[in-house]
C-alpha cells in the first residue's frame, strides 16, 4: 500500500512537471505576431531587391574553386565515400590533385 501510494505521488509530481507551460510557449499567441500580406515586402526597397537579383546571377555564374572540387569528388565514387567521412578538401587532395612536380 506505501508503494503504491509513493508510486501515485511520484506519478503526480512527474505529470505536473511535465506538463507545466512556460512563458515561452505563449510567444505565439501574441496580438499580431506577423505581418499583414499587403506590407510584407515593404522591408526591401526595390533598389535593394534588383541588386540582391544581380548578385545571385553573378554568384551563379563565378563559382568558387571548391565548389568546382567538390563536384570533380562526386563524380569519383571512392572520392565521394572518402569525402563523406574525412570532408570534401581531404578526399579532393586525395583523390585528385596532382602531384607537384609530376606528370
Amino acid at each position: 500500500m506505501k508503494s503504491l501510494l509513493l508510486l501515485s505521488i511520484l506519478a503526480a509530481l512527474a505529470v505536473a512537471t511535465l506538463c507545466y507551460e512556460s512563458h515561452e510557449s505563449m510567444e505565439s499567441y501574441e496580438i499580431s505576431p506577423f505581418i499583414n500580406r499587403r506590407y510584407a515586402n515593404t522591408f526591401i526597397s526595390p533598389q535593394q531587391r534588383w541588386r540582391a537579383k544581380v548578385q545571385e546571377r553573378i554568384r551563379e555564374r563565378a563559382k568558387p574553386v571548391h565548389e568546382y572540387n567538390r563536384e570533380a569528388c562526386d563524380d569519383v565514387r571512392l572520392c565521394g565515400h572518402y569525402a563523406r567521412v574525412f570532408g570534401y578538401n581531404a578526399a579532393y587532395n586525395r583523390y585528385l590533385r596532382q602531384p607537384r612536380g609530376g606528370k
